[in-house]
């Protein structure tokens, strides 16, 4: 699967790459990467079937990722050598504290390296690093015949920038550019990114742009030009840490299908038998989910529903009910509590259909919504469906999933039991985006589908990873697009240096 591409590089048989590819990075998962390089023939978006496989390269995240920095040879198809070729990976962890800069730089007066026509000047910045190699952060455009250009506002990590150190140092080349790849060198000059912060509102910071080689030669020589910067914004990327300890509660919600599929509870054979030596799939998987998700819920109240039976006093068929038969408060103290509600409602209804779940999804979505409007992240839910079959309302559902998806809420759908479950997939947006019935996208990828049985042999704890994996992604997605901070900012704790795990 194709991650990424860099940016084409014009005339160069030693190119250095601007672009930055983010990898996940799992400790406990050998993850295999390949990388190739192609001479691009200039048709944008074409693919790479019309450009020239210059070699390719395999190696490991661990690898990149233990030596920060790996050189390899390029290899040709059939392990053939491409020439004296290689090609090197640089890797850095990009953690949850860290934020992006935007950037805004123009140049006055630069000197004219063209005979006929001004120069093409373009800007690129570099990192220093602590061993003195200098890492390429970012390039600009090329303002075409123009000693004055301003160039387009960038952001770049502050991670990339500078390693999230102000004081390091950064060294600013600017060059005229050359279709031939023969960069004419204007000047330079060395700042760091506490210098920079000096640029914001009204404040503009300016450099004079150096060329050494004048500088030795030319005895009034002063300037290449001026690079100036007129303006810096630092926008804070949160992580999903920052959320929770900035307060924000994560809500549970258990729905359980208590349709006829299930078979008589009082029947050995039915998936909501009560074994008193052994639970059931539905208490397994709910005590698996449920016990993660408590420690990020203060007043440990969860709310539990069921769907597709009878429920007295007058036995009419609900999909949203509570189980505890409180309508005015549907929650239950604790897991435990969630448990034992399950097991006294089993004697009191009537096990009906048909398997819908989107009056659930559309009833903690309208709480969702309430909290919404509050414009704070304090609280976010998850909706735990339990469910032995296929659901019936799938275009109701469908449309709930894409209005939810605008919430602050996840689904995860856990298929009890040995039913076909092949059309659930489509619930969960992985093979393609979940549409509603009229085509209308989900905005974020909020369902997780599994079956239980892919875990009937293995840990509880597998399948609460699996199943919760997603989370806080979608948390911070949420709270990120709708550009809401954490409640208290962390930066200003004693604890703010405590590492966020992405």
């Amino acid at each position: 699967v194709q991650v990424d591409r860099s940016e084409v590089i014009k005339s160069n048989l030693n190119p250095v790459f601007a672009k930055i590819f983010t990898v996940d990075y799992y400790f406990e998962e050998v993850q295999k990467l390949r990388f190739e390089v192609y001479d691009s023939h200039g048709h944008a978006g074409v693919g790479t079937h019309d450009d020239d496989f210059l070699g390719g390269m395999e190696c490991t995240v661990g690898q990149i990722v233990a030596q920060k920095r790996v050189t390899k040879p390029l290899f040709l198809k059939y392990g053939k050598f491409a020439g004296k070729s290689t090609i090197t990976v640089i890797s850095e962890e990009i953690s949850g504290n860290n934020g992006y800069v935007e950037l805004a730089f123009r140049a006055k007066k630069l000197d004219d390296k063209d005979l006929f026509s001004k120069s093409d000047p373009f800007l690129e910045i570099y990192r220093v690093d602590d061993d003195r190699s200098e890492q390429l952060v970012y390039r600009t455009e090329v303002v075409k015949n123009n000693l004055s250009p301003i160039w387009e506002p960038f952001k770049v990590s502050l991670n990339s920038l500078c390693s999230c150190e102000e004081k390091r140092k950064l060294r600013c080349v600017v060059w005229d550019y050359d279709s031939r790849g023969k960069h004419d060198f204007i000047g330079e000059f060395y700042t760091t990114f506490e210098e920079m912060q000096k640029a914001t509102g009204e404040n503009k910071v300016q450099w004079d742009c150096m060329n050494p080689k004048y500088k030795i030669k030319k005895r009034n020589y002063k300037n290449s030009g001026v690079v100036v910067l007129l303006d810096l914004k630092i926008h804070r990327v949160y992580s999903f840490l920052d959320y929770i300890m900035g307060g924000c509660q994560i809500h549970f919600t258990v729905a359980i299908d208590f349709t006829a599929s299930n078979g008589d509870p009082r029947n050995s054979c039915s998936l909501h038998y009560i074994n008193p030596y052994q639970p059931n799939e539905y208490l397994k998987a709910l005590v698996a989910v449920g016990e993660i998700c408590q420690d990020y819920d203060s007043d440990k109240k969860f709310s539990a529903l069921g769907f597709g039976a009878r429920i007295p006093p007058k036995y009419e068929v609900s999909h949203d009910f509570a189980i505890n038969f409180n309508p005015d408060n549907d929650e239950c103290e604790g897991i435990q509590g969630v448990v034992e509600s399950y097991q006294n409602c089993l004697p009191k209804i009537q096990l009906y259909g048909p398997t819908n779940v989107a009056p659930i999804i559309s009833k903690v979505a309208r709480v969702a919504a309430d909290e919404e409007r509050t414009k704070e992240a304090s609280q976010y839910f998850i909706l735990l469906i339990l469910t032995d079959g296929v659901v019936t309302d799938m275009a109701d559902t469908r449309e709930a999933i894409v209005r939810a998806s605008y919430l602050p809420m996840s689904i995860i759908i856990v298929g009890v039991g040995n039913a076909d479950f092949t059309d659930m997939q489509i619930l969960d947006g992985d093979d393609g985006i979940l549409r509603s019935p009229k085509g209308e996208p989900v905005l974020r990828d909020i369902v997780q589908f599994v079956p239980f049985r892919e875990f009937k042999n293995a840990s509880p704890t597998a399948l609460a990873k699996c199943v919760l994996a997603e989370v806080p992604k979608q948390v911070v997605e949420y709270y990120s697009y709708k550009a809401f901070p954490p409640r208290c900012p962390q930066s200003e704790t004693p604890d703010s240096n405590l590492s966020s795990p992405q």
